[in-house]
């Protein structure tokens, strides 16, 4: 899909939102939105992948019959129906009953069914519980179709999701129902919707063009980035992985089967599920995908609570981009947990290193980790300082990027990524100074293709250049009192010119010579006038 393209979609279906919301603030209008392109996304996929498997069975309708030809062959074939679900399954993973396909959810929006809302809510209640072979509880927990926004009564409720499900038909219908397509338009109004959700946007949503930074990093090879991307990375994982878009971006870079396993966690509800239904909706099936709803830092996942060794959830990338300074509870258990034991406990004020070190702690020694955080942390003293002085002494921290300013929905100010290693081999850390190299927007500043990838390719091949990067020795840190402000060791000022004196005192004599000059002559036209001199 074009970026033209994309972008039609995109402002048809935000149109759409924007003139249909009502007295819904759009963060509530989004989930009706976002939840009902999942939806005709699992119906186009479902259909689509049903006709082939029916072949010449599948029936031909005529073109005033506007039911889904799926719903005459269930209806046809009731005793075949259980083994063609189990082969669907076994294909695709999941299946859908006729009944809450798009097709004829949009058919009795259409037509103004007074039973709409029921059948959209059993609809939603199978899909989370029997459309896949593991559950989905909650999916649609987010979408009260009961809410006084909708209206104040039944009817009004289901008028006015008819008219949201027509109106969204109708808007796509002009567009490809390609997979990609509808996952591109799902991310681009994740976006718009970010955009307009201000600060709030920071919970679910990383900008696209810094996703894509990490995501290049984290799938070059560790140890020789200059020899070019892993070939496979054995699991992933995104510890606050809001939307889950961090994550496809990684799948995105290493292709759709170079992934064993991807792994989110998501402390808030409404993002957790929108992450669910994103992964599905770019095709990453059911089973290649494990999303936990909790708390990453008292780690309530009994998953990555594994003390076995040879158990341990160890992955080939983290990435992360949590919450900024966010102010934590940390207590004397805590104290000794095995994320934190060796380092120490981040300050209540900023659990920017607890988010670190937890995603740290699951990094396997082949593995790369790209996380964005303010620039407090490499800087502040107190624990801070301690934490960053073990973590350099150790051989851990392998780059420091500094990004521009104002990149982000939530805040304006500038961040750093900080890159990790298990096992590095060089004895320097990398330093890049991006800060000043980016278009300015009218809302946010923006990184362009090349900003992307001159960072990526300094970083691949760590070259070194002046105002914008250099390697810098354990010594030189050291004797900054492992302080890693990049200005220290990357300054984008230019340097002032060398003054020549005897050249600058040259000109001087000579300007002072052709005053003299001017002054003579004006003065002999003046005797000349029989004027007097000045």
């Amino acid at each position: 899909m074009t970026k033209e393209q994309l972008s039609q979609l995109g402002k048809t279906l935000w149109a759409i939102a924007d003139d249909l919301r009502g007295a819904m603030n759009a963060d509530d209008f989004r989930d009706y939105m976002l939840s009902f392109l999942f939806l005709r996304y699992l119906s186009d996929n479902f259909e689509a992948a049903a006709k082939k498997e029916l072949g010449p069975d599948y029936p031909k309708l005529d073109a005033d019959d506007r039911r889904p030809p799926l719903a005459v062959w269930y209806s046809d074939n009731a005793g075949d129906v259980p083994a063609f679900e189990k082969q669907m399954r076994r294909k695709m993973h999941y299946v859908i009953h006729p009944d809450y396909l798009w097709s004829s959810i949009y058919e009795r929006a259409r037509t103004q069914d007074a039973e709409l809302l029921q059948i959209l809510e059993r609809g939603f209640d199978y899909i989370e519980n029997e459309s896949f072979a593991s559950t989905f509880q909650g999916l649609f927990s987010e979408i009260n179709l009961n809410s006084e926004k909708l209206g104040r009564t039944h009817k009004a409720r289901n008028d006015k999701l008819c008219a949201i499900i027509t109106k969204i038909a109708e808007g796509i219908a002009q567009f490809s129902t390609d997979s990609d397509i509808l996952g591109d338009a799902y991310e681009y109004l994740i976006g718009q919707f970010a955009a307009g959700s201000g600060k709030k946007a920071g919970e679910f949503y990383t900008p696209q063009t810094v996703s894509t930074i990490l995501s290049r990093i984290v799938t070059l090879d560790s140890q020789e980035p200059a020899t070019g991307k892993k070939k496979k990375l054995n699991n992933v994982l995104d510890f606050a992985c809001g939307s889950g878009s961090l994550l496809l971006n990684v799948r995105n870079q290493i292709g759709p089967h170079g992934i064993g396993k991807i792994y989110g966690q998501e402390k808030n509800i409404t993002t957790y599920n929108l992450a669910r239904m994103n992964m599905l909706l770019h095709g990453v099936k059911d089973s290649e995908f494990e999303i936990h709803h909790g708390d990453s830092l008292t780690n309530d996942w009994e998953l990555l609570n594994e003390m076995n060794p040879a158990k341990k959830l160890q992955c080939d990338a983290v990435v992360a981009n949590p919450p900024f300074s966010y102010r934590w509870q940390p207590n004397e258990a805590l104290g000794e947990d095995f994320r934190f034991k060796n380092y120490g406990l981040a300050p209540k004020s900023a659990a920017d290193f607890a988010f670190l070190l937890h995603g740290f702690h699951f990094l396997g020694d082949e593995g790369t980790m790209a996380i964005i955080l303010p620039h407090g942390v490499l800087f502040r003293g107190g624990v801070e300082s301690r934490i960053r002085t073990k973590l350099l002494k150790d051989g851990h921290i392998d780059t420091v990027i500094g990004l521009p300013s104002n990149l982000f929905f939530s805040t304006g100010i500038p961040v750093c990524v900080l890159v990790l290693k298990k096992c590095k081999k060089p004895d320097d850390v990398l330093f890049i100074n991006a800060a000043e190299h980016f278009e300015k927007g009218k809302r946010q500043n923006q990184l362009l293709p090349e900003h992307i990838d001159k960072i990526v390719e300094t970083y691949q091949h760590r070259r070194e250049e002046e105002r914008y990067a250099r390697r810098v020795g354990m010594g030189e840190i050291e004797k900054n009192d492992y302080n890693l402000n990049i200005s220290r060791y990357v300054s984008t000022a230019e340097a002032e010119p060398d003054i020549d004196l005897s050249v600058v005192h040259r000109q001087l004599v000579g300007i002072e010579e052709r005053i003299t000059e001017a002054a003579r002559k004006h003065n002999q036209y003046l005797k000349e006038l029989g004027l007097p001199p000045v």
